[in-house]
């Protein structure tokens, strides 16, 4: 049996996404039909629009969203018809060199998958999917390895940010930076990604929180996700931020634009023996130039986190309860509830710097 819905689609580099009727691919062993219905409008999205990235086309973008189950293929054991889910755009095949050695946020199956065809068609014609999911859509397949159960009383659209926002953030705190007690971390870039951040740093005891955007209207935002200071962004960043630090730096400075001069930024606003964490994910020819001497003397410690660098299967449940119970609030990262056909606005939103988390309801 065919199943037709709405996806919204891009159609060719550089053409405007628009919504579009699909059709459904029937499911196969070890695949599950999900009934998309909520999914947050990511910067990964915007990157795969705006020349960041090139995947190929025709295009579903989305791939931060949770719903239903609708139907599971022959040998499914990790979902059943009505389980509330997430999906994971990186699933682990478990058997790959850097699943086996602890590293399953690396897995060579999945990572690096900008889009990939799932028997999706439009007029007949093959279609991909953003990261394997294709999520801003009413429905999806998708093999079983890539949705995480939660509980049933999780809100849709906070479930959704747990796929991609809020677990790249609280990973990068909590796994990559492990951030102490007493330590003070800046966090670049007050996106979905970056409000997490903040508030993951704030949970985990640190004493200073600045939180850093190009413009003042993210200060209300920083601040509920629990900043200490709020610094617009300017050429002077580094040395602003010593200011606020005693002139020493910060223990953590944690990059969530993606860009050479943000992450040359962090790089010096960290102290001596510090460490930057590069959580954006920036175009291929933006390249980061530090002076050798520097690398030595300074000491510093820099690397990036991969999807919070988490083990998905683990965390996001993790992270459902600790929302569930009332122990890490999400409300204040989702700032638009909108349709498919509103997408591309949320997008210019994005590029303008406005809001945090538009989450699509369907």
């Amino acid at each position: 049996m065919s199943h037709y819905m709405n996806g919204l689609v891009v159609r060719s580099e550089g053409a405007p996404p628009e919504v579009t009727e699909l059709r459904l691919p029937e499911i196969g062993p070890g695949q599950v039909r999900i009934r998309i219905r909520a999914a947050g409008v990511c910067h990964s999205d915007l990157s795969m629009v705006n020349g960041t990235l090139r995947p190929p086309h025709p295009l579903v973008l989305g791939h931060e969203a949770a719903g239903e189950v609708l139907e599971t293929g022959d040998h499914v054991t990790r979902a059943s018809v009505g389980d509330r889910v997430v999906l994971n755009w990186q699933p682990a095949c478990r058997s790959c060199w850097f699943c086996t050695h602890e590293q399953p946020w690396l897995c060579s199956t999945s990572s690096g998958v900008a889009a990939l065809e799932n028997g999706l068609t439009m007029d007949g014609a093959p279609v991909h999917v953003t990261l394997g999911v294709g999520a801003f859509a009413e429905q999806v397949v998708v093999p079983e390895n890539a949705v995480i159960r939660v509980p049933s009383s999780l809100d849709f659209d906070l479930a959704a940010l747990l796929g991609c926002a809020v677990l790249t953030g609280t990973g990068a705190v909590r796994n990559t930076a492990a951030v102490r007690p007493g330590e003070s971390v800046l966090v670049i870039g007050l996106g979905g990604v970056g409000l997490s951040v903040v508030a993951a740093a704030r949970a985990a005891g640190a004493s200073q929180v600045i939180a850093v955007d190009v413009t003042e209207a993210k200060k209300g935002l920083a601040e509920a996700a629990g900043a200490t200071d709020f610094v617009v962004s300017s050429e002077n960043l580094s040395k602003d931020i010593r200011v606020r630090t005693n002139k020493l730096g910060v223990d953590h400075a944690i990059e969530c634009v993606g860009r050479a001069v943000t992450i040359r930024a962090a790089w010096r606003a960290t102290r001596r023996g510090g460490q930057v964490t590069v959580v954006g994910m920036g175009a291929a020819d933006d390249m980061v130039q530090l002076g050798a001497l520097d690398i030595f003397s300074s000491a510093r410690i820099l690397r990036a986190s991969v999807y919070g660098q988490a083990d998905t299967d683990v965390e996001v449940p993790a992270l459902a309860r600790e929302v569930v119970e009332g122990r890490l609030s999400l409300d204040h990262l989702i700032t638009d509830r909108i349709g498919l056909a509103e997408v591309p606005a949320a997008f210019e939103r994005m590029g303008r710097g406005e809001g945090a988390r538009s989450v699509v309801i369907l």
